[in-house]
């Protein structure tokens, strides 16, 4: 199977929860209202992985599958959940992809802060990965959104110093050294600053308001 019918989708979450969600946008939002954004793209997220029609849509968690967020959106979506369980953000997404690639072809891994990352964009992710053993959505604060895979890559993720410019710089040296063919979509911004906020669709910093509309 090829394309979004023959992907699984990781969706990499944390729980919306006041003071640990989104604290970098607290100086901005306060805690409550950092949150509640992350609440908001957490919906937006799961609600373009399943427009796109992805085999599995799993939703990857952390601290823990008891916030109702979760929940609701688990029961709503029918998404399958799993704890991303413990170690830096790359061990996380290694052990996360290297889990689902053992039992299906190929997986896409995203997280919650890139809005633009629609059900389009999540299904040509999906087609690049028949022609390529990797594909990057580069991110505009020099990392990056979404990374798919058809085989477990431990040196694109392991010792890593995440957070910073250089996350995708370094990831293309590693993905270049391990013989990967990779495509990279156009760059998108991640929610992490409040300078970021200027990208988000308007009114979404205001009062949670119904789930985005499914695209694609």
């Amino acid at each position: 199977m090829t394309g979004a019918a023959g992907t699984v989708l990781i969706v990499f979450a944390k729980a919306p929860v006041a003071g640990l969600a989104k604290t970098r946008l607290i100086p901005a939002l306060g805690a409550v209202g950092a949150a509640a954004l992350a609440g908001r793209l957490l919906d937006h997220a799961v609600a373009q992985g399943v427009a796109a029609g992805f085999e599995v849509v799993e939703l990857c968690f952390t601290p823990d599958s008891g916030h109702p967020v979760l929940q609701r959106l688990a029961d709503r979506h029918g998404l399958t959940l799993a704890p991303q369980g413990e170690g830096d953000l790359g061990v996380r997404m290694h052990r996360a992809l290297a889990r689902v690639l053992s039992r299906h072809d190929r997986a896409l891994l995203m997280g919650t802060d890139a809005p633009a990352l629609d059900a389009a964009r999540l299904r040509q992710a999906a087609r690049a990965l028949d022609a390529h053993d990797a594909v990057f959505v580069p991110a505009l604060d020099g990392g990056y959104a979404l990374v798919g895979l058809r085989r477990p890559g431990p040196t694109l993720f392991l010792d890593m110093t995440w957070s910073t410019p250089t996350v995708m710089a370094v990831t293309r040296e590693r993905a270049a050294a391990a013989g990967l063919r990779w495509a990279e979509m156009a760059s998108v911004a991640d929610i992490d600053e409040p300078a970021d906020l200027q990208h988000l669709p308007a009114g979404w910093t205001g009062e949670r308001g119904p789930a985005p509309r499914l695209s694609g």
